[in-house]
C-alpha cells in the first residue's frame, strides 16, 4: 500500500479551481508537518504549502492568497484548495509528510513519505 495517495488534479482554465485531496495509510507517520509539493520536467520539485500537526499553515510566496491547506488528524488526511490558477501553476502536485519536526517545512528534505503525485494543467 502506497504511504500516501493523492486525488483531486485535473485540467482547468486560468482563473479556476480545484482541490486536491491526500490520504496516508494507517502504517504512515503522520504526526508532524505534511505538506504539498510540486514539479514540472527539468525542474527541482518546490514546496507549495505545509501544514503542522496542530493546523499551523506555511505557504510559498507563490500562493499566498491564492492557495489554502487544511488537514484532518483523526481521517490523516491534507487538502489543497486552490484558487485563480495561473498557468504557470500547471505541475505534477505531490503530498509528503515528515518523520521529524521541521524548521524548514517547504523543504523537501525533512520528507519521508511521499504519493505518486496528481497532474494539474491549468490552459490560459
Amino acid at each position: 500500500q502506497a504511504p500516501l495517495m493523492e486525488s483531486g488534479g485535473g485540467s482547468v482554465q486560468a482563473g479556476g479551481t480545484l482541490r486536491l485531496s491526500c490520504v496516508a495509510s494507517k502504517y504512515t507517520q503522520t504526526d508532524y508537518y505534511m505538506a504539498w509539493f510540486r514539479q514540472t520536467p527539468g525542474k527541482a520539485r518546490e514546496g507549495v504549502a505545509a501544514i503542522r500537526s496542530d493546523g499551523d499553515p506555511t505557504y510559498a510566496d507563490f500562493v499566498k492568497g491564492r492557495f489554502t491547506i487544511s488537514r484532518d488528524n483523526a481521517e490523516k488526511t491534507i487538502s489543497l484548495e486552490m484558487n485563480n490558477l495561473h498557468p504557470d501553476d500547471t505541475a505534477m502536485y505531490f503530498c509528503a509528510a515528515a518523520a521529524a519536526y521541521t524548521w524548514r517545512p517547504l523543504s523537501a528534505i525533512p520528507y519521508k513519505f511521499w504519493g505518486q503525485g496528481t497532474q494539474v494543467t491549468v490552459s490560459s
